[in-house]
């Protein structure tokens, strides 16, 4: 107990001895204790000098103690006033303290590796909180628990923060029910979504600042790469940018204009098209059935006179109909 104000395990045995005792020579506090009448005597100098006892002028010498509420009050307050030295030392060193060299960062400190879905969850929700300008993002599978937040609170903070999201998703993005209608919400809040078959891993970038990426592309994703500023965070901000001019734009048209001059083309369709999606993943994302697909790739591609699938989606798009 007494060790928390600095006083040892022997001197706090001989001081509470003294106080149980009221008065006692050495002699007798070395046979109470147990310890050597030397040991004793020279325990009860120190007691002395720090003010826990006081020593009578009689033969042969004996002790008394300070009162222990007396004596712990004058010990938390001696304890207090060194850790304000303490402090104020720190402190100080804290504005001696010499800056790295930025051209000669430490390399063990570019790359941190986040183990467990909880820490690479806070990781995520850091990075987000963090990010002062843009978050860019390759979102595919695996995912720890639930694929989207879905919720619009967090957008509509971002939003306030003048902070943008760009997210270029893969296809399989889309597989888990109720995906895409998540992901039309999170648009409608100001997310900037493309799509594209190309997307190579799950990434997010934090502003040009931080990336982080998970360790492994098939596993669980529950261990992952934090990268600093460097050459490689430069490499992953490159990719994310060649992918998203890239991608093809992901926005849900409000609502569709029939023209006898050309066939009805949503921009939920063209993008599913561009990613190579078949026509029965294209149906259950839709929500249409595939012989509804079957129309309206048969209408495109007999009015714009393409032979694949994906020419029919970049002559609608060169030609403006989406």
């Amino acid at each position: 107990m007494w060790e928390a104000v600095g006083l040892s395990g022997d001197d706090a045995l001989v001081y509470e001895a003294l106080v149980r005792r009221g008065q006692s020579e050495a002699e007798s506090l070395s046979a109470g204790t147990g310890l050597a009448r030397g040991r004793a005597s020279r325990i009860l100098g120190r007691l002395v000098e720090r003010g826990l006892a006081t020593r009578l002028p009689v033969r042969p010498v004996q002790y008394v103690a300070v009162p222990p509420d007396v004596a712990a009050n004058e010990l938390i307050a001696e304890r207090q006033r060194e850790l304000m030295r303490l402090r104020a030392h720190a402190q100080q060193l804290a504005t001696e303290q010499a800056e790295p060299e930025p051209d000669a960062p430490d390399p063990a400190s570019l790359i941190e590796i986040v183990e467990g879905a909880v820490n690479v969850q806070n990781a995520v929700i850091r990075l987000q909180r963090t990010a002062q300008r843009e978050i860019r993002t390759f979102d595919m599978p695996p995912y720890l628990d639930h694929p989207v937040d879905g919720n619009p609170e967090q957008f509509n903070q971002a939003e306030q923060r003048g902070l943008v999201y760009r997210v270029v998703y893969h296809p399989s993005a889309f597989e888990p029910a109720g995906r895409l209608d998540d992901v039309w919400r999170r648009v409608q809040h100001g997310e900037r979504a493309r799509v594209s078959a190309r997307v190579p891993m799950k990434l997010m970038l934090c502003d040009d600042r931080f990336a982080l990426i998970p360790i492994s592309r098939r596993g669980a994703a529950d261990a992952a790469y934090l990268v600093r500023e460097s050459c490689m965070l430069d490499a992953f901000a490159e990719l994310f940018e060649v992918l998203w001019d890239r991608a093809v734009a992901f926005n849900r048209l409000s609502q569709d204009v029939e023209e006898p001059e050309r066939p009805v083309v949503s921009n939920e369709l063209l993008g599913l098209l561009a990613t190579g999606a078949t026509d029965e993943t294209i149906a259950r994302m839709l929500g249409w059935s595939v012989r509804t697909v079957h129309r309206h790739m048969h209408k495109m591609m007999a009015q714009t006179g393409a032979e694949t699938r994906f020419q029919a989606g970049m002559e609608v798009v060169r030609r403006g109909w989406a």
